[in-house]
């Protein structure tokens, strides 16, 4: 199979679809790799890299696409990319359709057959997902942390505090993957944590993996409590494959202090905050009723090289199942695949994508 890894086109998008080792493993296995130039590069794997693993380098960015049965990127198409996309070709990438009834229409208009990594579910969890998750949870600690310095327009709140001054507060919403790390981030740095959340066992088990942080029941009343005194609020919450459910409403946002900090990792998936939308690494934050906002709906972005690696760790063996075998077959060796497929033959096949934009859905044809 013809398998095409393109340069991200999206703004301050640096990550790529595969490492090196990755194209080296599929060209053993008899694949051809088509890597356009300097897709790695800012990544810190040169063309050089790709080319000793023995891919194929392609200059222009349409080629990849024309040539490519298989088409593996990180993040959705753009729109100067739904013209090179054909009916028979497979796109595995994020795709966060929820959030983009346009990009969907797209999709299927193309006829291409689009696989997102955020829908492969395997017993309840999204591997795929996963590792994203870790390092946007991580680095939402670091990144409004360095936001609530007074000198950025933050409250000048220290989250770890200093002996005799108490820490910064920071609240989580979402207990999940991306929420964990960022509890496990801000109780590093001895801030006081508070995860909310609404599943009762998953409470039990933050509460014992995470020992000084606490736990709250996810209701409006709890988290309008809460706001008067945080310092940091991030927006963790998931809803497979669906819209990120708004649980900050612009008049909560009124009663925080003034320069505190929201970080909304959710803004991939229309974000948890009436007032969220999206910005780029190059302009990352804007300030809503005094409250500042960070909302880049590609934070792992910034850590490339450890976000690309971590990307193909677990996509990788689900690219070799598609390119040695195709996606029938491959569904049938791994049925979480299936659920992956959000369009097919020009039709929506994500039930979660339906309900987000009131859109028909078809079974996938597997």
């Amino acid at each position: 199979m013809n398998i095409g890894v393109p340069k991200e086109i999206k703004d301050q998008e640096s990550r790529v679809g595969l490492t090196p080792s990755a194209a080296y493993q599929l060209k053993m296995q008899g694949h051809t790799v088509l890597v356009e130039t300097g897709a790695g590069a800012e990544t810190g794997f040169p063309d050089d890299d790709y080319r000793k693993a023995g891919a194929e380098l392609v200059a222009r960015h349409a080629d990849v696409f024309e040539r490519a049965d298989l088409v593996i990127k990180v993040k959705e198409p753009q729109p100067s990319e739904y013209g090179l996309l054909r009916k028979g070709q497979l796109l595995f990438t994020y795709l966060h359709l929820a959030a983009s009834r346009e990009l969907t229409e797209a999709l299927m208009a193309s006829g291409v057959t689009a696989l997102a990594y955020e829908t492969v579910e395997v017993k309840g969890r999204l591997p795929l997902l996963e590792p994203m998750s870790e390092i946007a949870g991580r680095m939402s600690i670091l990144v409004g942390g360095f936001y609530l310095s007074k000198n950025l327009g933050g409250n000048g709140t220290l989250l770890g505090g200093v002996p005799g001054v108490l820490p910064g507060r920071v609240v989580v919403l979402g207990g999940g993957v991306a929420g964990v790390n960022a509890a496990r981030m801000a109780t590093g740095l001895g801030a006081d944590v508070t995860v909310l959340e609404v599943d009762t066992e998953r409470m039990r088990f933050l509460d014992i993996t995470l020992h000084t942080a606490h736990t709250l029941y996810s209701n409006e009343a709890h988290i309008m409590e809460m706001l008067p005194s945080v310092d940091l609020l991030i927006g963790a919450v998931l809803v497979h494959g669906a819209k990120a459910p708004r649980l900050i409403k612009r008049n909560m946002l009124r009663v925080m202090r003034p320069g505190s900090v929201l970080v909304d990792i959710a803004v991939d998936q229309g974000g948890c905050a009436e007032t969220t939308h999206p910005t780029t690494h190059h302009d990352p934050v804007y300030v809503e009723e005094d409250v500042i906002h960070y909302c880049v709906a590609n934070m792992p972005a910034a850590y490339c090289r450890t976000a690309t690696q971590a990307l193909t760790n677990v996509t990788y063996p689900y690219v070799e199942l598609l390119a040695d075998h195709g996606l029938e077959e491959a569904c049938r060796r791994r049925p979480a695949l299936a659920g992956g497929v959000n369009v097919q033959a020009g039709k929506l096949t994500c039930p979660a994508v339906g309900a987000a934009h009131g859109m028909e859905v078809s079974m996938p044809v597997l």
